[in-house]
């Protein structure tokens, strides 16, 4: 017996029984089908959660729930979320008087106050009727939708039960609105995530306690005991899911695991801090692109309650990363339920903490403890959070200038002078250094660590590779090392003194790199880089690092040089100063330039691709499609990390981010990567592609090359769009036939991975190497679209490998698999159907056939169930004889064709006796005994197949399906109705259950998805 999706829902039920939840059978409930909330339970969960409000209050807020229906589904969300999170206000009237209060919907403080249920089918109305798999009930609110998939059905996954949740929430809008977070699972991957969230943002859960983290493959159960342990559950539903929002665009955040659990370890340990009285809350670790500033957000937030309403002085050393991480505190304030706020000045700081004894949320930077020793508060309930706590600029001793004597505090020293009584934590997305004892010193020693490895193997980040091509440039090495060293002073925490040295010798070399011959050199290697290598990946967006605002111009205005067409496509984005040539103020423009050109960047679709940086968006500046960046500027430790970082976001199948190297930086990668975990040096220790992704190139062209031996594809290397178009059905004609079908799934699987890995490596792999992998990607993609399940469409097809071909070997003609007069062919289609028995790859024709009338059939499944059966085992029969080589390949295409004449010919059954396909159904339910014709004249079967359809339709109801009770009513109206024309014969009793079966089918059509 199959392993069903029944099966599989009763397995989750079971799971949310043993965490103490009650289960319901949804059709068992009696309620209206168009409120998608159980109100009863809500009604009376309400009134024992508020027993101090009248029942006049409780009505109130229930009908506030109701008239949410005003704005799109997220801002109808939105608006739930913060009701569920923060209470319901109301007014009642009393004594003439009105009474303001709030309802809560949930008591976060004494969990076994709430009512827990899981119940499953339950059905909602809206511009369609649904019925969802499982829904998590909390207080008579849906807050959570599972949708399940078969572990068994090899057509369905985790991606289908995605799509079932975005088709959910375009036809049951109304169930989305009371949604706290989606959940999706077949069994292999569970993940979490919200109505906003694309498919790669949901995430799995991958500890149940914080104890261990399934590294790689999580049990199905791990989310759903992780997430749902009901004091756990409650905790993320008041504390970890957020709306970010702006002008443009409104994001619903469900928090990871990773950051759940870490943050909560903050919260512990900055209360330990406090009552060691300390201040040293910890150093909080989450690799670059996790998540570090939303994790902020959620600290703080949580920590509001914890500690009765604390100020918080979030600290960063730079402009551009205060501005960055404002705006993302900005964007949450309603979760916040409070307005960050920026201090402008040291004064501005000290006459806002005046003003207040609790809440608050102040940004400010590090400069504005330059300018006194003062304490700007000794209150002990202020939290301060920095940033990147580990930068250069901070110290803890006095430092004495050589030259002149003056004596010097560490920045690090002053904060503290500034906050005596302050709880201090650090937030970082790179690791201290060991040598840092600063660090350590003002923040304590580790909260929690969360790497490299770890981030990629959960899907929360994608790994970086690194490519050098510094000899396209031929610069001198021993220029190259003295910069090296002057930025490794730079780095050391050096003296004033020794700092400005530095940079004094370091603009005597920026006018060497600024040299016509080497921006000549670099601009022309970018450009055939990019154009060859990197423009059509993903899509398309790259970044320049240049060493100086001058270098970038330089290196703008020689592009277009180069590439003048490429106008709207490439962009400087720089600091601006009052110093600046006045033909520099145009190409860097304004603070409002600048905004725009960030928006710009950020969105996909503009022409838009390329930044010229210097030192701008290098931190907290976030392009999930990203995924190059050319660097022609030394940087160091963790500047280095934390900009090279921008490339290693998750976006759809991105596969990593590439660095490509100008000025020499592998030495500082390694020295940096040395700092990082144990896991991070073994896996990402070298991040070369000539050792990485290069390697695993050739392994996987060379699996390749041994799946298709025995096939001759090398016309492809010619420069002939039919001989290509040939191999590359002959390629897939290959992989078809029943000896090598067994090696299919394989070569996908690995020509996929050498995709892969050749997005990676292409500018090193040659040329033939990169023909070969296209040929091989052109075959993958079209053995995929033709078996995968769902309609198929020759023209997407072609179209997808002529545009696989003309990105990746600049082939410029067209190829066509099949010729077809229709974009989607179809079984009856004539034409189709002649050409398929014409072409020469036999096995590619019975692929297609096969397809069409196993697509016919599932069609047959869900409507007509005895002409499902019927050809099911017709085609069963057939593939069964070509398997066992009873008959051949030209046989088993003549034989696939009558079937097709056939179905054909029962699409017209219906036309030719005055019935309906719904009609059709019954009449073929009615006539299958043979007895059944040879009794009963076919004008009495025509009426009662009408007779019946109609007293259906009349009485029709999902309970059909899921209610034993209503399920004998349906029986007994087919029985009464059947009974007057004296059927089933005598002879022949079991007639009547292939009717009823049919009639269960049809009646449930209506709630399929």
């Amino acid at each position: 017996m199959s392993f069903t999706e029944y099966s599989y829902e009763e397995a989750i039920i079971e799971i949310f029984k043993n965490l103490g939840y009650g289960h319901w059978h949804g059709p068992e409930i009696e309620r209206d089908y168009h409120v998608p909330f159980y109100e009863e339970d809500l009604r009376s969960s309400l009134c024992y959660l508020n027993s101090d409000l009248p029942l006049i209050a409780i009505t109130e807020a229930i009908n506030k729930l109701k008239d949410i229906d005003t704005g799109s589904l997220v801002d109808r969300n939105n608006k739930f979320t913060y009701f569920l999170q923060n209470g319901i206000t109301v007014t009642y009237l009393e004594q003439d008087e009105e009474v303001p209060v709030i309802v809560k919907l949930i008591d976060f403080e004494n969990i076994d106050n709430n009512s827990f249920k899981v119940i499953n089918q339950w059905k909602v109305q809206d511009k369609e009727t649904k019925i969802p798999d499982v829904v998590i009930f909390v207080n008579g609110l849906p807050l959570v939708v599972i949708e399940l998939k078969s572990p068994s059905r090899e057509e369905t996954n985790a991606s289908e039960a995605y799509t079932q949740l975005k088709n959910y929430m375009d036809k049951i809008p109304s169930l989305f609105v009371f949604n706290a977070f989606c959940v999706m699972s077949d069994l292999t991957k569970s993940k979490a995530g919200t109505i906003t969230a694309n498919e790669d943002r949901f995430m799995e859960w991958k500890t149940v306690d914080d104890s261990c983290e399934s590294t790689q493959f999580a049990d199905f159960d791990t989310l759903f005991n992780g997430m749902f342990e009901k004091e756990r559950f409650i905790d993320i539903l008041q504390n970890f899911i957020l709306f970010s929002k702006d002008k443009m665009d409104s994001i619903k955040i469900l928090s990871a695991y990773h950051q759940y659990f870490a943050v909560n370890k903050a919260i512990q340990r900055t209360i330990e801090a406090i009552e060691r009285k300390d201040g040293k809350g910890g150093v909080f670790w989450h690799t670059q692109g996790s998540g570090k500033s939303l994790s902020m957000v959620f600290y703080t937030k949580k920590l509001q309650k914890v500690l009765n309403s604390p100020t918080f002085i979030i600290i960063t050393d730079r402009n551009d990363l205060d501005e960055q991480l404002f705006s993302q505190f900005t964007k949450c304030g309603d979760f916040l339920r409070q307005t960050p706020k920026k201090a402008e000045s040291r004064v501005d700081l000290i006459n806002k903490l005046k003003n207040i004894r609790a809440n608050g949320i102040f940004f400010t930077t590090m400069q504005k403890f330059e300018e006194s020793d003062e304490p700007l508060s000794e209150r002990n309930n202020i939290i301060v959070i920095s940033d990147e706590a580990h930068r250069s600029q901070y110290g803890l001793g006095e430092k004495v200038d050589p030259e002149t004597g003056k004596i010097s505090i560490g920045t690090a020293r002053k904060v503290r002078d500034n906050f005596p009584n302050a709880t201090f934590i650090g937030f970082t997305g790179t690791p201290i250094s060991q040598k840092d004892k600063s660090t350590r010193e003002v923040f304590g020693d580790y909260i929690d660590v969360y790497d490299m490895t770890q981030s990629v193997e959960d899907g929360a980040t994608r790994p970086i590779y690194y490519e050098s091509r510094a000899i396209k440039l031929q610069l001198d090495e021993s220029v190259l090392s003295r910069i090296d060293k002057e930025y490794d002073k730079l780095s050391e925490e050096a003296e004033p003194y020794a700092i400005e040295k530095s940079k004094h010798e370091l603009s005597k070399m920026e006018e060497l790199l600024a040299a016509p011959e080497t921006i000549d050199s670099l601009c022309n290697d970018i450009v055939n880089h990019y154009e060859n290598d990197r423009q059509y990946l993903i899509t398309g967006k790259a970044m320049v690092v240049a060493y100086s605002r001058k270098i970038a111009i330089k290196i703008y205005e020689k592009i277009l040089q180069l590439r003048p067409q490429w106008k709207d496509k490439i962009n400087i984005v720089a600091s601006s100063s009052n110093k600046d040539p006045e033909e520099w103020h145009e190409l860097i423009g304004t603070k409002k330039h600048k905004k725009e050109l960030a928006r710009r960047f950020k969105d996909n679709e503009d022409p838009f691709k390329i930044a010229i940086v210097v030192d701008m968006w290098l931190t907290g500046f976030d392009i999930p499609s990203l995924t190059t960046m050319y660097i022609f500027k030394p940087m160091k430790g963790h500047t280095l990390m934390q900009a090279i970082a921008r490339v290693n976001r998750v976006y759809e199948d991105k596969e990593g981010g590439l660095i490509v190297d100008y000025i020499g930086i592998s030495g500082a990668l390694r020295k940096a990567m040395s700092e990082y975990t144990e896991n991070d040096q073994n896996n990402y220790g070298d991040m070369d592609i000539v050792n990485t992704a290069y390697p695993m190139f050739k392994e996987k062209l060379e699996i390749c090359q041994n799946l298709i031996h025995g096939f001759d594809y090398s016309n492809f290397f010619l420069n002939s769009d039919l001989k290509r178009a040939k191999v590359i059905t002959g390629g897939i004609n290959f992989f078809l036939s029943k000896k090598n079908e067994k090696n299919k799934e394989e070569f996908v699987k690995e020509a996929l991975a050498l995709k892969q890995s050749l997005s990676l490596c292409r500018s090193i792999a040659e040329e033939n190497e990169r023909l070969e992998a296209a040929y091989f990607e052109a075959v993958r993609t079209s053995l995929t679209r033709i078996t995968k399940p769902g309609k198929i469409s020759l023209k997407s097809i072609n179209e997808s490998i002529n545009n696989l071909l003309k990105e990746s070997i600049k082939s410029e003609g067209v190829i066509n698999i099949i010729s077809t007069k229709d974009e989607e062919i179809n079984l009856f289609d004539e034409d189709f159907l002649y050409k398929i028995s014409q072409i020469p790859e036999q096995n590619l024709a019975v692929e297609l056939l096969k397809k069409l009338l196993n697509d016919q059939i599932k069609t047959y499944t869900r409507t007509n169930l005895v002409k499902s059966e019927q050809f099911s085992e017709m085609l069963k029969i057939t593939m069964n004889q070509y398997i066992n080589s009873q008959i051949q390949t030209a046989e088993v295409i003549e034989e696939l064709i009558n079937i097709a004449n056939e179905i054909r010919k029962a699409e017209k059954e219906g036309n030719d006796l005055g019935l309906t396909d719904e009609e059709l159904a019954f009449y073929d339910a009615l006539t299958k005994p043979q007895i059944v014709k040879d009794r009963y004249e076919n004008e009495t079967l025509i009426q009662m197949t009408q007779e019946l359809t109609e007293e259906l339709n009349r009485n029709r109801t999902i309970d059909w399906q899921k209610k034993e009770g209503a399920r004998a009513k349906m029986r007994s109206i087919v029985k009464r109705l059947l009974n007057k024309y004296e059927y089933p014969p005598k002879e022949c009793k079991k007639a009547i259950q292939i009717v009823i079966k049919q009639c269960e089918q049809w009646a449930d059509l209506e709630y399929e998805v």
